[in-house]
């Protein structure tokens, strides 16, 4: 998620009013929930019905077919056809579509995030910065997607070759429930900008937005089955993953789904990108900003009631600023409002489903019998036993399976650089957490996935290479011809 502050912050808020007004949630809600080839279509061979609920009331919002394998190929099919037109395009056309898609997104901001905070259940503030990321997104991929060209090697005498990138064809994407869209638009905006075609499923726990997206997509002058929406549970991920016209599936979700991913996508041979879990570290060492270093373990443990897959959920703090960090941390937690997530000044929304509730109170409870000591109220559980070695603090921060993410909190850059080059994680921060900008990849080492979204890297994800060799002069074959 990219947190936006200051000035930048009033201005997404200010702005987020220009709503479209014919749109409306009950329109939504009525269905159907398929988006196939420029349409809304119902499912022809669905099995059963999933309930989708309010989380902050625990109301019933919609009943959503979910997609057989019949469906599946349907929406296959459509991206196929439509692959046909789209990768025939330009990049500067494909582009200017994508920025265009960016700029609907912002012109429906507020409209987007009410449905948003419906379904998922996190507070409004922080569903207009997600859908302002969702347009970052598009408008970053169609501003350097003109510039993706080839190479031009050249060989003895007049010979040469030409390696250019082609798209893939059609891309399976599946999506994760705490950032519904935005887990949708990191993959659908560079799968799209380099010709590719998608369909896309999403959690069968917020399938809503996406088909918006769908609807925005076709209105700025994507053609008809370019982006798809199918919805569903695992065996419509399973028949997604394993169809024989999907060349790559990008999937965001659990480590043991993931698998499940791969495993569906090997007998074709298909490419893979996972961004799975993980089990971050946020390291605070004694000269580290106070003020800054508690802002930012709330942003790594309660943006998006704590469902975040990067989040610093392992905080390891010197022993001579720990019981002073503790204090300061119990205070920012005390100002933390709960609450109805449409209001304004609700900081911590609802979670998103019971089930998921009953989880996250086992961790809880397991923490607690491991000797973990509840520090304030009955969700927050004290740090681990605080640092005092550099060399200990590394090998602790490093003993997990996960490598998705970590931090440095230090006003000593050599000892941020040092620590830095020793964690194992895709991304890490100096002296700040959770920050996504579009313009650098995102992706986790070990268990925490293969593959990165966004920056420059994603291409490459997203194309493969073809090599031409040109030969301008004669076939040189030794003795193997003879005059």
């Amino acid at each position: 998620m990219k947190v936006f502050q200051g000035k930048l912050m009033q201005y997404i808020l200010k702005n987020a009013v220009r709503t479209v007004q014919y749109r409306s949630f009950t329109n939504v809600l009525s269905g159907p929930f398929n988006y196939v080839d420029g349409s809304k279509v119902t499912p022809v061979d669905f099995e059963d019905n999933i309930v989708v609920i309010q989380p902050s009331t625990g109301k019933r919002l919609c009943c959503v077919p979910a997609s057989g394998s019949k469906d599946v190929n349907h929406a296959v099919l459509a991206a196929k056809l439509a692959f046909k037109e789209w990768s025939r395009q330009s990049n500067t056309q494909r582009g200017r579509l994508l920025l265009s898609a960016g700029k609907k997104i912002r012109d429906n901001l507020e409209y987007i995030s009410q449905v948003e905070v419906n379904n998922n259940g996190k507070p409004i503030w922080e569903a207009r910065v997600d859908i302002a990321s969702c347009a970052d997104a598009f408008e970053y991929f169609g501003g350097i997607i003109g510039s993706l060209t080839g190479q031009h090697v050249p060989f003895q005498g007049n010979s040469f070759a030409i390696v250019s990138r082609e798209p893939l064809g059609v891309v399976g994407g599946i999506g994760a429930w705490n950032f519904p869209l935005q887990t949708c638009s990191w993959k659908v905006a560079p799968a799209l900008a380099c010709g590719n075609t998608m369909v896309f499923k999403p959690s069968p726990l917020t399938p809503l937005t996406a088909i918006i997206l769908a609807e925005l997509l076709e209105e700025v002058g994507f053609p008809k089955g370019a982006f798809n929406v199918i919805q569903g549970g695992a065996a419509t991920g399973n028949a997604l993953c394993s169809h024989p016209s999907v060349a790559k599936v990008s999937f965001t979700g659990s480590v043991d789904t993931g698998v499940k991913v791969m495993k569906a996508a090997a007998d074709g041979i298909k490419k893979v990108t996972l961004e799975l879990g993980g089990k971050s570290p946020i390291i605070i060492f004694d000269d580290a900003d106070m003020e800054n270093s508690v802002k930012a373990t709330l942003m790594g443990n309660f943006l998006s009631q704590g469902a975040v897959c990067s989040n610093g959920t392992r905080v390891f703090v010197h022993e001579k600023i720990a019981s002073s960090f503790l204090d300061c941390l119990i205070e920012a937690t005390k100002k933390l409002k709960i609450g109805d997530p449409f209001k304004e000044d609700t900081t911590v929304g609802a979670t998103i489903s019971n089930d998921h509730a009953r989880k996250v109170l086992r961790y809880i409870e397991n923490a607690k019998k491991s000797g973990a000591v509840v520090a304030y109220g009955g969700e927050i559980v004290t740090l681990p036993p605080p640092l005092n070695e550099e060399e200990e603090v590394i090998e602790r921060a490093n003993n997990t399976k996960f490598g998705l993410a970590g931090a440095v909190f230090t006003r000593d850059i050599q000892r941020a650089m040092r620590v830095i080059r020793q964690l194992e994680a895709g991304t890490i921060w100096i002296n700040n957490y959770n920050i996504y900008p579009p313009e650098v990849p995102f992706g986790g080492y070990k268990f925490s996935g293969l593959g990165r979204e966004n920056g420059t890297a994603v291409l490459e994800h997203y194309t493969q290479q073809k090599t031409v060799y040109m030969e301008a002069g004669n076939v040189d074959c030794g003795p193997l011809y003879q005059k």
